[in-house]
């Protein structure tokens, strides 16, 4: 599978993209929030009419190369749900479902209000159905209130309580990149599990799927063992190092394979998942590229 890695800003990549009659089947957007954190090559402090303003050229971009019916997957704080829902609709796509990604294991605290436990997840379409969508079934945790467990699982919903985010300190677990002090590599890594759904769900074996805010490459690792082609575009270059070296080391906190079980109850799910590994074989463990002083990108 192609797994293209572009360094850069991601809409001047975007356009040659487009002029070379590139087409996606799915985009996943995880943009800086425009919360004043410190980044080094964008500014995440710009007036809320500057930002939304870009976002919207982003969304409006990812709309020009993408086939007919394929989707988009936007993630953005809750806070943010209405500007998020707006920008979507008004460079042309189709709202399908906002998606509730409940975090297991953080919240943020509030003295005037509830605390916060989740973030938005838009799926959108181009186009008024998708061209591609899998009713995934999942092996859920019975709930208490559930006596017998089910015999052949139940349906993903757009309450994603099952995925665990990649917190800070011990709950990050393994699959958190880190560098030689055990310091997270990126604060904001998408977990594999949130991209195998995303993909299962929204392409075939075969397709394209873009990544304009790639940071460490979680799409394109999943994409890559899942039989999809991808385009990763990063503004950060040690980001786009890190990135490069994940998909050569092949991690086996990386592997989607342990979670193909989780799956088995969708039907043909075989056809869909595309022979991944089923072991871990492939795997190596954290290389010592992230030991403070070497240079990202090198084994």
């Amino acid at each position: 599978m192609a797994a293209i890695v572009l360094e850069g800003d991601c809409l001047q990549h975007m356009a040659t993209l487009e002029a070379r009659g590139y087409q996606f089947a799915l985009t996943f957007l995880d943009p800086p929030f425009n919360q004043g954190k410190e980044y080094a090559y964008f500014e995440d402090d710009l007036p809320d009419e500057q930002y939304w303003a870009w976002l919207a050229d982003v969304c409006r971009a990812v709309y020009q190369m993408s086939v007919e019916g394929s989707a988009v997957y936007l993630m953005h704080c809750e806070k943010n749900a209405e500007w998020v829902l707006r920008t979507l609709r008004e460079t042309g796509w189709t709202l399908q479902n906002l998606i509730i990604w409940m975090k297991r294991t953080s919240a943020v605290p509030n003295g005037w209000r509830f605390g916060k436990q989740y973030q938005i997840i838009a799926f959108a379409t181009k186009g008024r159905k998708p061209r591609v969508f899998h009713r995934l079934r999942i092996d859920a945790p019975l709930r208490p209130e559930y006596k017998q467990p089910r015999e052949d699982g139940v349906f993903v919903t757009d309450i994603w309580d099952d995925i665990r985010e990649l917190t800070s300190g011990y709950f990050a677990g393994e699959e958190a990149l880190r560098d030689g002090r055990g310091k997270r590599f990126h604060k904001q890594q998408s977990p594999i599990a949130l991209l195998t759904r995303i993909i299962l769900s929204s392409t075939q074996l075969g397709d394209w799927i873009l990544d304009p805010f790639a940071g460490t490459g979680t799409t394109a690792v999943a994409a890559e063992q899942l039989h999809r082609h991808s385009v990763s575009i990063e503004l950060d270059p040690r980001n786009v190092a890190c990135l490069r070296w994940r998909l050569e080391a092949h991690r086996e906190t990386d592997s989607v394979a342990p979670l193909k079980h989780y799956y088995r109850f969708t039907p043909n799910l075989d056809a869909i998942w595309g022979g991944a590994d089923t072991d871990s074989s492939r795997s190596v463990g954290q290389f010592s590229l992230f030991e403070e002083g070497k240079p990202y990108g090198r084994v």
